[in-house]
């Protein structure tokens, strides 16, 4: 059985990680290291960033995640900004930037970068889904008005679930990698 640590405080990204890695007997360690996140709006390059900070704190292979959100008819906003927004915005802020919108589009992305002393590799997945029509759900703001398959993220947090199907994941991508090295 494969170890690797992941440096996270994020108890969901934990499990989702724990959830598709166990499929291909992965164990999947914690590490709660503060991080200072650099900000940019280019989610791959905040997830190296993450990724080689904490290389040089741990001095162990390890992965991050970075995840951001994607609204076409605003451009890309909020990009990898979306740490901050979410805490700033409420539900409702999110459904009045697109109210005028004819695209309701949204995508989730996630970025999954695995470093070590010879190797830094991202892997990325973006999910579309479109903006509800009222916020449903627990969560940060945008979780509870992105719907996905007919439901928002926060009523899948509230059901006790995660955001997707665990065979879409990001994290089987790394997790076939993983154990081919």
């Amino acid at each position: 059985m494969k170890t690797i640590l992941f440096v996270t405080s994020n108890e969901r990204k934990i499990g989702e990680a724990r959830l598709a890695c166990d499929q291909y007997d992965i164990k999947v360690k914690q590490i709660k290291l503060s991080i200072d996140e650099i900000q940019s709006n280019d989610p791959k390059l905040i997830s190296k960033h993450k990724a080689q900070s904490a290389y040089l704190a741990i001095k162990k292979p390890l992965v991050v995640t970075d995840t951001y959100w994607n609204i076409p008819a605003l451009n890309g906003f909020p990009g990898g900004y979306m740490k901050d927004i979410t805490k700033w915005f409420e539900p409702q802020d999110f459904l009045n930037l697109v109210k005028n919108k004819t695209d309701k589009r949204i995508a989730f992305g996630e970025s999954i970068t695995y470093i070590d002393s010879k190797q830094l590799k991202t892997f990325s997945k973006e999910f579309w889904g479109v903006f509800a029509d009222k916020p449903r759900g627990i969560g940060n703001s945008i979780e509870q008005v992105a719907e996905f398959d007919g439901f928002t993220l926060g009523e899948r947090r509230e059901q006790g679930g995660f955001s997707h199907k665990p065979e879409d994941y990001v994290w089987v991508d790394f997790a076939k990698w993983l154990t081919k090295i």
